[in-house]
């Protein structure tokens, strides 16, 4: 997914799950909330059509999307568990209950029912509701923030940035968000760090 930090600077960032992109890249509460993306319901689904979700994929249109205030209230305080629960993967902690607990509720409703669409193409039964699309967004929360996948939720490791990500990489060593941000700031500052040595 493309992100836009507040400095201007526009760089990808692989979160590695749908669960980690909610709650890393979408905004948040605490020093999250000037990264706010989600204002509105319809900020919500813009935000969903551009993500791994892959609504579109799926033969959505943002019309057949139905998204209202208690939905959007319903994904803020999903992302706000899922945050605290990466948070605490991440950092070695135990997910708290009431984090686990708020994980679990969600992930029991109702999800988008597919179907063969047109043309033969899969697709999902219209209206989505964006509740479905939360619940989604548990269940992978559930998978993902338990073993063995947990073993793999890590935090970048630029002293500046707290994104976190589900490290997909085959030998499981990504240290960076994105090499395009943090990556190349560490390698330019090692690159002038070796300069300076006499």
């Amino acid at each position: 997914m493309r992100v836009r930090h507040p400095d201007g600077q526009v760089f990808s960032f692989d979160a590695g799950a749908l669960c980690l992109e909610l709650s890393s890249i979408s905004g948040g509460e605490g020093f999250r909330a000037r990264f706010e993306l989600l204002h509105s319901p319809g900020d919500f689904v813009r935000w969903a059509f551009a993500g791994r979700l892959d609504l579109a994929g799926w033969g959505l249109r943002p019309e057949d999307v139905v998204a209202t205030e208690e939905h959007l209230a319903l994904v803020k305080r999903l992302r706000e568990a899922i945050w605290a629960g990466a948070w605490a993967t991440a950092t070695g902690s135990a997910i708290a209950r009431v984090d686990a607990d708020v994980l679990n509720e969600v992930a029991g409703g109702a999800v988008p029912v597919p179907e063969i669409g047109p043309e033969l193409r899969r697709t999902w039964q219209r209206p989505v509701r964006a509740d479905q699309l939360a619940t989604l967004f548990a269940r992978d929360a559930v998978t993902t923030l338990t073993p063995p996948t947990a073993t793999r939720v890590r935090m970048c490791a630029a002293d500046n940035c707290a994104l976190i990500y589900l490290d997909t990489s085959r030998p499981g060593n990504r240290r960076w968000c994105s090499m395009e941000r943090c990556g190349n700031r560490a390698k330019v500052r090692s690159h002038r760090s070796r300069e300076d040595r006499p």
